[in-house]
Parts: structure tokens; sequence; C-alpha cells
């Protein structure tokens, strides 16, 4: 009788210890609703971004991933991204999507436009610049054939 109390006793430290750890990576992963405002973006190709990847403006984490969908109609990704309420975006700014490093992964990067109009709830981001796929850069690099041709003097 005694070993089935000390053994949930240990069930019971372990179901805490474990529920513990969820609040503490949920609270600090940042992929929870920030209570700011959401806008819109289409890029042609999101390659590496997933939900929760960070919203940068210049280097500094402004907003987050929240959701990804392909438009039917003309076959880009649309991002709705969830940007902190405190930072103010000009309505003609223009977002592109980066890479960390060469191992590292993807973020959306924003830079800041001129005007003086922000960006609203439900606003689209217009100007957008995909990802770029570094293995067919690399393809085309090692497999080009530039200046190999002789000329005549003919």
């Amino acid at each position: 009788m005694q070993n089935s109390l000390v053994e949930t006793l240990i069930g019971a430290i372990v179901v805490v210890v474990a529920g513990v750890f969820l609040f503490y990576g949920y609270s600090t992963a940042g992929i929870h609703n920030t209570g700011g405002y959401v806008v819109t973006a289409e890029f042609d190709r999101v390659d590496g971004l997933a939900n929760g990847s960070d919203v940068r403006m210049s280097g500094i984490k402004v907003g987050t991933v929240v959701s990804q969908k392909l438009d039917q109609e003309t076959y880009k990704a649309v991002l709705a991204i969830d940007l902190d309420s405190n930072v103010k975006i000009p309505d003609d700014s223009s977002a592109k999507i980066t890479s960390e490093s060469l191992l590292g992964g993807n973020y959306v990067s924003i830079a800041p436009g001129g005007s003086e109009t922000p960006l609203e709830n439900g606003s689209e981001i217009m100007f957008t610049q995909g990802s770029v796929d570094l293995m067919s850069l690399i393809g085309q690099a090692v497999f080009s054939t530039s200046g190999g041709e002789k000329k005549s003097d003919n």
C-alpha cells in the first residue's frame, strides 16, 4: 500500500514539473498573440519560413508570422504577420524573406518606407521579395560556363 502512495506522489511531481516546463516554453517562445495588429503580405516564395518565425526591423524583433496560406488565384504565399502595437510601420514599407545564416532559419525583414501613414490592422504590405533558393544559386555558380571561349582574330 505504501509503494502505491510513493508512486502516486512521484507521478504527481513529474506532472507538475512537466507543466512548469510547458508554461516556461510557451511564455519564452514568443509565438502567442502579442495583442498587436495583423497585416498581410504576398510572397512568391517562403521557403524555410514557419508559423512563429520572427519579423524584424533593423534586426529587432517587431512581430511574428501567425499564418501562411496559398492564394488559389495567383499561387502566391500569403502571410499573416502579427506586429507589436508599439511599432508603427509606414504603409509604403517593404518586406523580404531573409536568411539568418547559411545554416540558419529564415525570417521576415521589414524595411520602413517614408510615408506618414502607418499600417493598420488588416492592411497589406505591398512591396515584397520572396526567399532566395541558395541551392540553385550555388548550382549556377558551380556549373556556370562563363569566359571559356576564345575569340578569333579573323
